[in-house]
């Protein structure tokens, strides 16, 4: 693995590391302040991003994307994670990967709009009874004829709310397995507007203010059997296939965010003056950013390494899993120590760090919980042996 940066991936990184400081940041007091983000604004960053050619950058080129190999889009989705969660995936925004995998009128009609900017797309799998246990989701899709009918209830399903389909993962069968019967699952789009599918507002969030999340039920929603993604009953197959380095998407995000807080922490570390010298020459301090180095570097090494691995085709699920649970982990961390270095200030929203802190807390639960990252690494180690 070569550690230093291609011209190409420094280039990427200036220019979006401009887009996000120029962009994203004047909006950001706007968008904590109210819990909302203007479409007027969206549209905004939407047309600027599609110009500075940081729009859509995770899809293959064959498919109209930007086409980054996966380490050089982790560093990219770094830089967009030092800004609000919700400016920057929804202006800047990337397109499920999933997309790529429909048939040639599936993606005519629903990954290229996404591409140029005219559509949203979201995906529900969480249930109210269905979290890490996905498999034993409720919501169900029965063949009526040359149609799907379509039942149930999914709930934290980000940015459903402008989202103009969704890509809904519903039981159509079950099967016999060691510890019981579990459910086929199956992917099929679903448009805005189906006659029995409604969208519904979903909860306020302590973290990503202006980031909503839906409720979307489903009520006798019929819908034409070409709207299938992949095979019947190989729901998770084609998820596993296109959906498995959003995990290191979202470790790369926390490191942004630690980076963010990190640099409020020195600079202020080095300015501030308490009992006639800097607070950074004391030890309490001091020891405190050097834990933080340490544990961010730790993180990093973990992210892209696992970026390289996957496009060698050597990722391991356990892989990143670990990059994954050490970076979400290692935001916590960092972002509690920059307010802690702070004192009073840093709880105060005149500085990011209240919104840091309060942002990491659901990086340890979406995408998998920290605890689900840990069964994934331990399993692994265990089976070769036969435990």
């Amino acid at each position: 693995m070569h550690f230093a940066l291609t011209e190409e991936q420094q280039m990427i990184i200036d220019t979006t590391k401009a887009f996000v400081e120029n962009e994203l940041y004047p909006h950001e007091a706007a968008v904590e302040n109210t819990g909302h983000l203007d479409m007027d604004i969206i549209k905004d960053i939407q047309k600027k991003a599609i110009e500075a050619g940081l729009y859509a950058a995770n899809i293959p080129e064959e498919f109209g994307g930007a086409g980054l190999d996966t380490l050089t889009w982790l560093l990219y989705e770094k830089e967009l994670g030092k800004a609000n969660y919700a400016l920057h995936w929804t202006g800047v925004a990337r397109p499920s990967n999933i997309l790529c995998a429909g048939t040639q009128e599936q993606r005519e009609k629903y990954l290229e709009p996404c591409v140029r900017g005219e559509k949203w797309d979201c995906m529900a799998m969480t249930e109210p009874g269905a979290g890490s246990d996905l498999r034993g989701m409720k919501a169900t899709a029965k063949q009526d004829g040359d149609d799907w009918v379509l039942n149930g209830t999914k709930h934290f399903i980000s940015h459903a709310d402008i989202a103009d389909f969704t890509i809904v993962y519903v039981a159509t069968g079950e099967e016999e397995t060691p510890r019981g019967k579990k459910k086929l699952i199956t992917s099929f789009f679903v448009d805005k507007g189906t006659p029995g599918y409604t969208v519904r507002d979903g909860y306020n969030n302590v973290s990503h203010r202006g980031y909503t999340n839906s409720i979307l039920e489903f009520d006798d929603c019929r819908i034409p059997a070409r709207n299938m993604l992949g095979e019947l009953h190989k729901g998770f197959e084609v998820a596993n296939d296109w959906l498995g380095a959003t995990r290191l998407q979202v470790a790369s995000t926390c490191l942004g965010r630690a980076e963010r807080a990190f640099k409020h922490a020195v600079e202020f570390s080095a300015e501030r003056e308490q009992f006639g010298q800097k607070i950074g020459k004391f030890q309490g301090v001091s020891f405190k950013l050097a834990d933080m180095a340490m544990e961010m570097k730790a993180a990093e090494l973990l992210t892209w390494e696992a970026g390289w691995k996957y496009d060698a085709g050597t990722c391991t699920d356990t892989d990143m899993a670990m990059a994954k649970l050490k970076a979400t982990e290692m935001l916590a961390f960092v972002a509690d120590e920059a307010i802690q270095i702070h004192g009073g200030m840093g709880v105060m929203d005149e500085l990011p760090l209240e919104r840091i802190w309060r942002d990491a807390r659901i990086e340890r639960i979406w995408e998998g919980t920290s605890e689900i990252q840990r069964h994934i690494i331990s399993r692994a180690l265990l089976r070769p042996l036969g435990a």
